[in-house]
């Protein structure tokens, strides 16, 4: 019985090893995938164009709070002070509008941003998990340029982690 325990002990402590010695980690770069994509150079054209749309909004509002500025000073002072109260307000009214449509063009800005490119990181994320389950790795981290920051990590060997990014552009069908 004894020899038997000592058998089903070394049995256990030889697996565990095996196991936790066999695992294989890698690392991707994903900030050296991702501007390889198609659909990334096309993102980005999209959102370049959407914040151009957003920019030109910006600067007509601009130019009419400026043409509207200068027919106040040039006028100012043939106003009657309730024609003047009411052009001030015009003003900052405009002026009010102009900050408001910053704020709103951010948020769309990021919104747009995040609606387009979220199929680029799915679809990257998938080409990591096909490659990751093909190598039997047990966990990837997404580096840039071997920065243990970039991985949420304090501390890592690069050396000592296999790089996958060569095999996920390929799964992407990038050179």
């Amino acid at each position: 019985m004894k020899k038997l325990m000592k058998f089903a002990l070394v049995a256990v402590l030889a697996f565990s090893a095996t196991t936790v010695f066999g695992q294989k980690f890698g690392r991707v770069d994903l900030a050296a995938v991702m501007p390889n994509m198609p659909e990334y150079q096309e993102a980005v054209k999209n959102l370049e164009a959407y914040g151009m749309d957003l920019q030109n909004q910006l600067e007509q509002i601009q130019v009419e709070f400026n043409k509207l500025y200068a027919d106040y000073e040039k006028n100012v002072s043939t106003y009657t002070d309730s024609i003047r109260q009411l052009k001030e307000q015009e003003l900052q009214q405009l002026q009010q509008r102009f900050t408001d449509f910053q704020q709103i063009a951010q948020q769309d800005m990021q919104r747009k941003e995040q609606e387009v490119m979220s199929p680029i990181y799915e679809k990257a994320d998938e080409a990591v998990k096909k490659v990751a389950a093909a190598g039997g790795y047990m966990a990837i981290f997404n580096t840039a340029g071997d920065q243990a920051a970039s991985a949420g990590l304090a501390y890592f060997d690069p050396a000592t982690l296999t790089d996958i990014t060569p095999a996920v552009k390929a799964e992407l069908g990038i050179e």
